[in-house]
């Protein structure tokens, strides 16, 4: 395949993960609401809508196993503007994927519990769902530190496309500020738990991304001249001084 190939294939990778990523971690939490306060009310949300919660670990599950194919795909791409730069973008985001998976675990064990099976009789309802509620923050705690490393693979893929030349720098500039943005939102839940931290924050990351999908996968990368290409441009370029 060639690099443009590569970065097309990358846009089309990348598409998938943002679409299952809207709606596995957007989409079906705004649809099954949590309320902290609340363990019975959240129980009985989860039990209304089982079905799309399925749906929402299933998307999960294939959003992860195609962000691992994802940097594979952009190394191909990348690698020949800085070799060690790709594979640390690689890095981590395969350090990544074992951890977002054994993260589904938690709302996998949520869902056990608020199935009625036999062996949960011995156990209060209160108790379950309270055990529900715990594993769902189990969950939320662990997105909020998978999260560092979301945000860290965007420094050398915006470096990356900020040095390439391949794709229009603004786009290499907003990934880089994105991974900042992840960082600060990180250190922001852990540090000041109470504090509402503004929308605007996850902006550049956002922009960032998605316009980089897309010009991968509608543009593809800007084919550099040849060799040969541009001698003839040297060369033409002397003919005209000399005249």
């Amino acid at each position: 395949m060639t690099q443009k190939e590569y970065a097309r294939l990358s846009g089309l990778i990348y598409l998938l993960v943002i679409l299952l990523g809207i709606f596995s971690l957007v989409y079906v939490p705004s649809q099954i609401p949590t309320a902290w306060e609340n363990a019975s009310l959240t129980a009985q949300n989860f039990l209304e809508y089982e079905f799309l919660y399925r749906i929402g670990i299933l998307g999960g599950i294939l959003l992860y196993i195609l962000f691992s194919i994802l940097p594979l795909a952009l190394y191909r791409t990348f690698e020949s503007v800085n070799r060690e730069c790709a594979l640390l973008m690689v890095i981590f985001v395969l350090i990544s994927i074992p951890f977002t998976l054994l993260n589904i675990v938690n709302k996998v064990d949520a869902l056990t519990l608020i199935s009625g099976a036999e062996y949960l009789l011995t156990f209060e309802k209160e108790q379950i769902y309270t055990q529900v509620l715990l594993l769902l923050k189990s969950y939320s705690n662990g997105i909020q530190i998978i999260q560092v490393l979301w945000g860290l693979w965007l420094l050398p893929f915006g470096y990356l496309v900020y040095k390439s030349n391949l794709l229009p720098k603004i786009l290499g500039i907003l990934l880089m500020v994105g991974c900042l943005s992840y960082l600060v939102r990180f250190c922001a839940n852990i540090l000041f738990p109470e504090y509402q931290i503004p929308a605007f924050i996850r902006v550049p990351a956002s922009l960032g991304e998605i316009g980089t999908c897309l010009w991968l996968l509608i543009m593809g990368v800007r084919t550099p001249p040849t060799i040969t290409e541009s001698n003839q441009k040297l060369s033409t370029s002397k003919i005209e001084k000399m005249s």
